[in-house]
């Protein structure tokens, strides 16, 4: 938790956050060298210079760096695994469910670990939905529609393997789809994370909740216009977190237009840790005050209430999270003496 400039402390859950190997032993080829260094690009660029990690860190880093930089230094309660696999460019996946269900586990209530399916993987990946349900009880995955597969270079939600895929997870009780549509990650195709196969996809299963990471970034317009009509598109804020401190005009800009096309009921904090760690992006999210100009245009309001939304309450709602019950289930836990300070 962090303390308001009120004295009241306000719950934190992350949700999107990663436990990635990058590292060289684990890269299959090149393309595994290109990827994680244009994470480490967007690390460096976007961080403040006290924040910046050495690059044999920031490729693989062990899960205890990961529980101090969340719930000892960061303010977070709660964070959610988003796991990504890209086994054609990675031995081991990026991204590894099995070991983030592991310290959902050891640390009880602290972690979602959310699954990853991809639909090129036809019978066989529909299978894998049944046993992330039935093993790991997730509620949640994450798609990468530009994962290279093969021959293949991406994939659309619209497609009809796709389509079959989501309909399993709205028989399993999979409701919300994390969907990276954002920026490029060389030597991924831009156009493979397009925002526009959005649209129908959230049209056609309505059941299910479709969490836009990035906001469709740099398509932010087009993103706006689709979440305005279709209630059951969410903004996720990772990636754009980080303007708080390299562009806060530009984070101004796109947080006063996601208040006022989508709303502030469906706007999701997240870090993207380990790209850049929650605590500072909590404390500078806490203190950022709209400029009048843009509460002026857009009509816009950042109040605490409206904080509170976004850090927690929303993506609270989505998981079935009781924040008060949480809130007594954690306040006796070995990192309760952190999360308020």
């Amino acid at each position: 938790m962090i303390k308001a400039a009120n004295g009241e402390e306000i719950f934190v859950i992350d949700s999107h956050i990663a436990l990635w190997n990058g590292s060289t032993e684990n890269q299959r080829n090149r393309h595994g060298a290109e990827f994680i260094n244009c994470f480490y690009d967007y690390h460096k660029k976007h961080s403040p210079v006290e924040y910046r990690w050495p690059k044999e860190k920031f490729q693989k880093y062990d899960a205890d760096t990961l529980i101090q930089d969340m719930f000892v230094k960061g303010h977070v309660d709660m964070a959610i695994f988003q796991p990504v696999y890209l086994t054609d460019f990675y031995k081991e996946p990026f991204g590894d469910i099995e070991k983030n269900a592991l310290l959902a586990k050891q640390y009880d209530g602290r972690f979602i670990s959310n699954g990853s399916f991809d639909p090129r993987d036809g019978e066989r990946g529909l299978e894998y939905l049944d046993y992330l349900a039935e093993t790991h009880g997730i509620i949640g995955a994450k798609l990468y529609t530009a994962e290279w597969r093969g021959t293949s270079k991406g994939y659309k939600l619209t497609d009809p393997w796709t389509e079959r895929y989501l309909e399993k997870c709205e028989k399993l009780g999979i409701v919300n789809i994390h969907i990276h549509k954002g920026p490029t990650i060389t030597p991924l195709n831009k156009d493979a994370f397009d925002v526009a196969d959005i649209d129908e996809a959230a049209s056609n299963f309505q059941g299910l909740n479709f969490i836009v990471e990035h906001c469709g970034l740099p398509r932010i317009e087009d993103f706006c216009w689709i979440a305005t009509q279709e209630s059951n598109v969410y903004a996720g804020l990772a990636v754009i977190m980080p303007f708080l401190h390299s562009r806060p005009r530009y984070f101004a800009e796109i947080i006063s237009e996601l208040l006022f096309w989508v709303g502030e009921d469906r706007i999701l904090f997240g870090s993207d840790y380990a790209l850049w760690e929650p605590g500072w992006l909590v404390e500078k999210f806490m203190d950022f005050e709209l400029p009048e100009d843009l509460q002026k245009e857009t009509g816009a309001q950042l109040s605490l209430a409206v904080k509170k939304k976004i850090l927690a309450e929303n993506t609270a709602r989505l998981y079935g999270i009781d924040i008060e019950a949480m809130k007594a289930k954690l306040s006796n836990d070995q990192f309760a003496v952190h999360s308020s300070s």
